[in-house]
């Protein structure tokens, strides 16, 4: 390997994207974000950088470790890179948005980096593009952030089965408070939960270890899994949480009957900060999840809360489940072409690459250089195959 190819070389989980892959993707990020205003959501631009106890407060906090952190040379003060913008917004709507009529709609699209990737998403840099509305708890609330997500990427060009997930990171812990399980016990519960394991489950004796088994079995098709919870004899709190998402369902399900549900109430990883319901999309045939999203406590500076319902897109996951773009046609403007001529054809939507030198075959200079057509006598002609 020569000394250039191995400074070539890029960490693990970063790639460069090439043309015309990534215009595709600006592409993509930009309807996402237009979906998001045609709802009334504005978007926002923080930094890619902050001081640490910034991006590790309220809902940050379940995501310090994945954050790299370098000393900034002028404060002296630890600093992080951002591992998921949902901390930023929640910032500025707790500070410079705070006084800003409630509900506020905020949406925002970049790049985060993640110290390292899962075996799903080995991707440690990539695009999210999200909304979050702050100020409200409501079903209608909740419904408008879940059937907003699954608009956003129809509006892609995505026209693969998608699947929300829900999920109720809340219920595990509430049950094992009701019952008063020891913290080591209802925290194994809610890791055997979430990763499927029956067998952990049936060394939980009572009935808090009959529930737990019935949320194991309720997972499935949203209805199915709604009639299996109706049936579990619940503590008030976890019944009322039950109630509140068969309340969500139903409110999606009456505006978009043609999304497909299913509920899977032990999940909970990914979901840590989340106070109430949450959701994971996935897309037919596409390895890993497009978004996720749910309801939190935003943390203002007072110490006091706030409650946000949101969500982000994984726009590389995103990419995976859309057609693959086509080549952008170029038309070749021989060398001499007028300027006039040359912003006409901009003008009309063409892209132009234009001769710096003159040419003996300008139709072999044109397919050299990846030109589809050519403007010749006063007009654009196809390039011969």
């Amino acid at each position: 390997m020569t000394e250039y190819a191995a400074r070539a070389l890029l960490p693990e989980g970063l790639h460069d994207e090439l043309p015309p892959a990534a215009e595709h993707e600006a592409a993509v990020s930009v309807r996402l974000v237009q979906a998001f205003a045609a709802h009334g959501y504005q978007r926002v631009k923080p930094p890619l950088i902050e001081f640490e106890e910034s991006l590790t407060t309220g809902p940050g906090g379940a995501k310090g470790t994945e954050m790299f952190r370098l000393v900034d040379p002028a404060s002296q003060r630890m600093m992080a890179v951002r591992s998921d913008m949902t901390v930023q917004v929640a910032r500025i709507a707790a500070t410079r948005l705070q006084k800003a009529p409630r509900p506020l709609r905020l949406s925002y699209a970049g790049q985060v980096l993640r110290v390292k990737g899962t075996q799903l998403r080995p991707e440690r840099q990539f695009t999210q593009a999200g909304v979050e509305l702050v100020g409200v708890r409501s079903v209608a609330a909740d419904a408008e952030v879940v059937l907003l997500a699954a608009e956003s990427i129809a509006a892609c060009g995505n026209d693969r089965p998608v699947t929300v997930d829900l999920t109720l990171p809340t219920l595990v812990p509430a049950i094992a408070a009701f019952f008063g399980l020891p913290s080591a016990e209802a925290a194994m519960a809610r890791d055997a939960l979430d990763g499927k394991d029956i067998a952990a489950l049936d060394a939980i004796e009572g009935p808090a270890g009959a529930l737990f088994r019935g949320l194991l079995q309720a997972a499935g098709p949203a209805d199915r899994a709604l009639e299996r919870l109706a049936a579990l004899d619940l503590p008030p709190v976890a019944r009322a949480e039950v109630d509140e998402l068969a309340g969500l369902v139903a409110a999606v399900r009456a505006a978009d009957p043609k999304i497909v549900l299913t509920i899977d109430p032990g999940e909970y990883r990914a979901h840590e900060y989340h106070t109430g319901f949450g959701f994971t999309l996935f897309a037919a045939g596409v390895r890993g999840e497009l978004g996720r999203g749910g309801r939190y406590d935003m943390v203002g500076p007072d110490g006091g809360t706030e409650e946000a319902v949101g969500f982000t897109i994984y726009v590389d996951s995103l990419l995976r489940s859309l057609a693959k773009p086509a080549a952008p046609a170029f038309v070749y403007l021989p060398f001499g072409t007028a300027l006039a001529d040359a912003r006409a054809l901009r003008a009309d939507g063409h892209r132009t690459v234009a001769a710096l030198a003159p040419a003996t075959d300008a139709e072999a200079e044109a397919k050299r250089l990846g030109c589809s057509h050519i403007f010749l006598n006063g007009a654009v002609r196809p390039l011969a195959a």
